[in-house]
């Protein structure tokens, strides 16, 4: 089915837009009108693609289905880079060469054919994960030798790499400033939940009351009081705490995050087997110890899959947290959206995904090796 898709996504979407500025959407030109000659040679890999899907599941054909894959996939890309060259040289230097549709869901399809090719050929989380990364090391090769400089998203970039760097540190800032607060309150929160059930609906009572509102409106809802705090106490205007910035996005996206911590906190703790705490008393360990060393070992799994969701939600709310000033990759977005620049929306929105999917494989790679190590 996906190398179905991936044929018809090739050849019925235009494969890339020619405009001569950045704000007209262009000219779509098709994957068909770009083949000349040896280019012809890209259709190899991907008929061999729907010949392999009617051939039987083996470990051969599932490696030749993941090279393949790869092979597509850089090969979509170095053509894209190169008929944007020839497209430099011969219009003005205003003129955009963007990625169509075309493109966009034909990389996708490859990279989707080649992670299900990886997951049934190996179920060991490294080995699956080195083959998964493996494809955008040639990636790296043409952006670092240039040759997809003139496409639109890389002048953009070049255009704004200052702007770029500055907003990926912010984003990563927003996520460990969210993590730490989060893991400091959540999990004597949540333990206190666990071990006492009459605290535990009322503090989940108030959680869901807080998950339920929406992120523009919870950000809008702090603003006022902490422009109030900020005004009442210089002290904390010094701090930077006032009702636009940093101070109301870390606060809303902590208060968003404590939810899934807590409950995979409870539910951790409480498939603790009983007869394991009862040994660690008798053993003669205080509270403190049998939490530290007999109960915190056997939940990690479920804390750390709850830690996950964290991460990866707070990577995307914080694009949103860049309406009141927070900056991130929220800030290119919503420049990008407001002067009708596609390349700059995709510039901020890429970057967002791409940090996503690494925190999500970080994590499931980290509960892979505590699986392992337990059987």
């Amino acid at each position: 089915m996906l190398s179905v898709l991936l044929t018809l996504a090739a050849f019925s979407l235009p494969f890339l837009n020619y405009a001569p500025n950045r704000l007209v959407s262009g000219q779509p030109l098709p994957l068909y009108h770009l083949l000349n000659g040896a280019e012809w040679l890209l259709l190899l890999p991907l008929a061999s693609l729907v010949v392999q899907a009617f051939l039987p599941i083996g470990r051969w054909n599932l490696a030749l289905v993941v090279v393949l894959s790869e092979l597509l996939f850089i090969a979509l890309i170095a053509l894209s880079g190169h008929q944007a060259m020839l497209l430099s040289q011969q219009g003005s230097p205003l003129a955009r060469t963007s990625w169509g549709s075309g493109f966009w869901l034909s990389g996708g399809l490859c990279l989707l054919l080649a992670a299900d090719a990886s997951a049934r050929l190996s179920a060991q989380p490294l080995r699956r994960l080195l083959l998964n990364a493996q494809i955008w090391l040639p990636v790296i090769v043409l952006l670092l030798s240039g040759q997809l400089d003139q496409m639109a998203l890389l002048k953009e970039y070049a255009n704004r790499q200052e702007v770029f760097d500055q907003a990926l540190s912010r984003h990563l800032l927003l996520l460990a400033g969210t993590l730490v607060p989060t893991i400091i309150i959540g999990i004597p929160l949540g333990w206190l939940c666990a071990k006492k059930t009459s605290v535990q609906s009322s503090v989940f009572s108030v959680l869901n009351v807080i998950q339920t509102v929406p992120s523009i409106a919870l950000f809008g809802l702090l603003i006022a009081p902490l422009a109030g705090l900020a005004k009442s106490f210089p002290l904390l205007s010094k701090l930077g705490v006032s009702g636009i910035g940093m101070a109301p996005a870390l606060i809303a996206l902590v208060l968003y995050a404590l939810l899934p911590l807590v409950r995979s906190v409870v539910a951790g703790l409480q498939q603790v087997p009983k007869e394991v705490i009862e040994t660690a008393k008798g053993m003669g360990m205080t509270r403190a110890q049998i939490f530290w060393y007999a109960e915190v070992p056997l939940a990690l799994p479920v804390l750390l899959s709850g830690l996950r969701v964290i991460a990866v939600q707070t990577v995307g709310m914080a694009v949103i947290a860049a309406l009141i000033g927070a900056g991130g990759f929220g800030a290119i977005v919503f420049q990008g959206l407001l002067s009708s620049a596609v390349e700059l929306v995709l510039l901020g929105v890429i970057p967002v995904i791409a940090l996503a999917v690494i925190v999500d494989a970080l994590f499931k790679f980290v509960l892979s090796v505590i699986e392992a190590k337990r059987q």
